[in-house]
């Protein structure tokens, strides 16, 4: 997979993706990741990315023409029905629709090249959005002073789900809300640590047993921290 990010602040990610799953994807190139700086695509001399908003009001807008230029640049097209195959520009804003592990799962599986434009002040010129935009997602309801953490969010949840990314290859088919619920609480060595001790069914070796307490107290702890999950896991039946 490809994931290109336009952003203004191509120094955010500067390490950021050289620790853990990503680092280890990126070595066995399973995924490819390149940063670029929007600015890159101005064509004024102090390469200008962005305008005040039509109609008055506070803040900045980002400006289409430069994106326009890097989606065509990275792309060969800044027509969304002429988009390559398997190809995704996601824009990151508070506006879009909420990610979760299933978009993270869909695009892991369906996209082979995606490009994340990060918004910055008080958006990007709805234009971008109408013209190029395949998807519009926002990582949670609040803002943030711009689109990079989210994208960092997108690119971590995404590629940890490409194959061959984690070293087992059930350990993303058993996080939270793979199967739409929480995952069950888990223990390591010692058995007893200050007189808190690890449930006795995670040491019988019965896989069974084991198996079953993992699923009740996975609901449990759904029940408990996020009862709209179950909501959302009945409606689908």
């Amino acid at each position: 997979m490809k994931i290109d990010v336009l952003t203004i602040f191509p120094e955010f990610f500067r390490e950021v993706f050289d620790f853990g799953i990503i680092r280890r994807a990126k070595l066995a190139r399973i995924v490819e990741i390149n940063v670029h700086d929007l600015r890159q695509w101005t064509t004024d001399k102090h390469r200008m990315v962005d305008d005040r908003p039509f109609g008055g009001g506070d803040g900045m807008v980002l400006k289409c023409e430069p994106i326009f230029a890097a989606i065509e640049n990275l792309t060969g097209t800044c027509e969304k029905d002429k988009y390559p195959k398997a190809t995704r520009i996601v824009l990151l804003s508070p506006q879009g629709t909420q990610y979760k592990q299933s978009a993270a799962k869909e695009f892991a599986e369906e996209a082979e090249h995606i490009v994340l434009i990060c918004g910055r002040y008080e958006g990007v010129d709805e234009r971008v959005n109408d013209a190029l935009v395949t998807d519009e997602i926002s990582i949670g309801d609040y803002v943030l002073s711009g689109g990079e953490p989210a994208a960092i969010v997108l690119v971590d949840a995404i590629t940890r789900l490409l194959p061959n990314a984690l070293g087992s290859e059930t350990s993303a088919a058993n996080d939270s809300f793979s199967n739409g619920i929480l995952d069950c609480p888990h223990y390591t060595r010692p058995p007893e640590f200050r007189g808190l001790k690890v449930p006795g069914v995670l040491l019988n070796g019965n896989h069974a047993e084991i198996e079953k307490w993992r699923n009740e107290r996975a609901l449990e702890k759904t029940q408990k921290i996020r009862k709209d999950l179950l909501e959302g896991v009945k409606s689908e039946k």
